[in-house]
C-alpha cells in the first residue's frame, strides 16, 4: 500500500527533470518527464516508503544520514537540485496539506522564551569550534557573504558584507553600537577597529562568547568591544546603532513584536538599526521539519509581510530595504566545497552520520536559495525618517564621485 501511495505522490510531484527510484524490493521506476541521465535514489529499508509518505522531508534527510537511502555516485547536488526545483514549481495536494499542518503547529515550535532560546542556540552554535574552521572563512562569518564580483573569494566577499553593513549604519567614531547575535565576534571587531565605535555584542552561545572575548583581548580591543552571554531582551541602556546579522531567524514569529519593540527601546532618538536575515519571497510558511529537528530548532525565516508588520507595530520607520537573491546560494556552495574537502577531519570530530547530515544541510540550503523563493533581507530602520541620508549615494561614494567628474 505504502509503495503505491509513494508512487502516486512522486508522479504528481515531479513536473520537470527525472528521478530513478529503486524500491527496497529491487524494483526501479522513473518519475518525471525528463529524458536521459537522472539521479538514482536507492531505498534499502522496507519501512522507508511508509515514512516517506507520512513525513517526506524528515524521512528523506534521516534516511540519507543513516545510510538507509543512498544516491548513486553520492550525487547529493543532483538529487536536491531536482527535488527543490520541483518543490518551487508544483502544487501537489499532499504538499499543501503538509504545509498547512506545519503552519498550524508553528506557534508551539517557534515560541522561544529565554531558556528555550538558550537551548536552541547551544544545539547548533556550541558544537566544536574546530568544525566551523573546516568551512567558514578565517573571520568565522556564519552568514551570507556579499559578492560584489562573482569571482570574489569567500574571505573577500565576507569582508565586503561587513563593510556594506557598516556603510548602512552611518557610523561615526565614538558611537555606541549594540550587536544582537554577535557570533564569534568578527563584525564587532571590524566595526571597532575600522570605524572607531564601541560595541556591546550579545550571544547565548557559551562557545561563541568565549572565542569572541578572547579575540577582542588578542586584538587589543577589550576597551572598546565587550561581549556578554545575555539574551537581547535583557539588555539595558540606549545605543546609537543596533545591528543584527543572521540572528533574526532564531527569534520565532511569536516574538517578532517584542524583538522590534526592544530595538525601538534601545535606540537613541537619532538611532539607526540594520537587520540582516534570511527571508521568504513568498507568503508565510513553516520551517522544514528536518532542519528544525537537526539543525536549527525553533528557527524560522520570515516572509516580508511578517517582517513589515512587526516593524509597523513597533513604530519604527523603515528607511531602506535591500534584497539579496543568489548571494547565499554562492556562499553555501563555497561552504559545502570546503566542508567536503575537509570531511576526514570532520569524521575525527564526530562521525560519518554527522558528516552526511552536515552535507545534506549545506546542499539543501543552497538549492533552497536557488530554486525555492528564499533570499536575504537587509532592513534599515530608525526612530526618525531623517536619521539617514535621503538617497543611497552615501553607500557608494566612489560611484558618486565618478558621476560628478563625468558631469563636470
Amino acid at each position: 500500500m505504502w509503495t503505491r501511495i509513494l508512487d502516486a505522490m512522486l508522479r504528481q510531484f515531479l513536473v520537470t527533470g527525472a528521478l530513478d527510484l529503486t524500491y527496497p524490493d529491487g524494483t526501479t521506476r522513473r518519475y518525471g518527464p525528463g529524458q536521459g541521465g537522472a539521479p538514482r535514489l536507492v531505498l534499502h529499508d522496507p519501512a522507508l516508503p511508509r515514512r516517506l509518505v507520512l513525513t517526506t522531508e524528515l524521512a528523506l534527510g534521516e534516511a540519507y544520514m543513516d545510510g538507509t537511502a543512498t544516491i548513486e555516485g553520492d550525487d547529493l547536488d543532483g538529487l536536491l537540485a531536482l527535488l527543490l526545483s520541483n518543490a518551487g514549481q508544483t502544487d501537489a495536494t499532499w504538499r499543501r496539506w503538509s504545509t498547512r499542518l506545519r503552519q498550524w503547529k508553528r506557534v508551539i515550535d517557534q515560541t522561544n522564551p529565554v531558556h528555550r532560546s538558550r537551548a536552541n542556540v547551544a544545539h547548533h552554535y556550541d558544537l566544536s569550534g574546530e568544525l566551523y574552521d573546516l568551512f567558514l572563512d578565517e573571520d568565522r562569518q556564519y552568514s551570507c557573504a556579499y559578492f560584489t564580483d562573482p569571482d570574489l573569494s569567500l574571505e573577500a566577499a565576507q569582508k565586503a558584507k561587513k563593510h556594506h553593513i557598516a556603510a548602512k549604519l552611518c557610523l561615526l567614531p565614538g558611537m555606541r553600537v549594540l550587536e544582537i547575535g554577535c557570533g564569534w565576534g568578527g563584525l564587532a571587531l571590524t566595526l571597532a577597529q575600522d570605524y572607531g565605535v564601541r560595541v556591546l555584542g550579545v550571544t547565548l552561545s557559551t562557545e561563541q562568547h568565549k572565542i569572541a572575548t578572547d579575540r577582542a583581548a588578542r586584538a587589543g580591543l577589550s576597551d572598546r568591544v565587550h561581549f556578554a552571554l545575555q539574551d537581547y531582551r535583557a539588555v539595558q541602556g540606549q545605543f546609537d546603532r543596533i545591528v543584527s546579522v543572521g540572528m533574526f531567524e532564531h527569534v520565532g514569529a511569536p516574538q517578532y513584536d517584542a524583538y522590534f519593540q526592544t530595538i525601538r527601546d534601545r535606540l537613541t532618538p537619532e538611532g539607526v538599526a540594520l537587520i540582516h536575515t534570511i527571508g521568504r519571497a513568498a507568503p508565510p510558511g513553516a520551517t522544514s521539519p528536518w532542519i528544525a529537528k537537526y539543525i536549527f530548532p525553533g528557527g524560522y525565516c520570515p516572509a516580508m509581510s511578517e517582517l513589515a508588520a512587526a516593524v509597523e507595530h513597533s513604530g519604527l520607520y523603515p528607511t531602506d530595504l535591500e534584497v539579496w537573491r543568489l548571494h547565499y546560494a554562492q556562499t553555501l556552495r563555497l561552504w559545502y566545497d570546503r566542508f567536503t574537502a575537509n570531511q576526514d577531519r570532520a569524521r575525527v570530530l564526530y562521525d560519518d552520520r554527522f558528516c552526511r547530515m552536515w552535507r545534506f544541510y549545506l546542499k539543501a540550503s543552497e538549492h533552497t536559495f536557488r530554486h525555492n523563493r528564499q533570499c536575504v533581507f537587509q532592513v534599515q530602520i530608525a526612530r526618525r525618517q531623517d536619521a539617514v541620508p535621503l538617497t543611497r549615494d552615501y553607500l557608494y561614494p566612489a560611484r558618486v564621485a565618478q558621476r560628478m567628474r563625468a558631469a563636470g
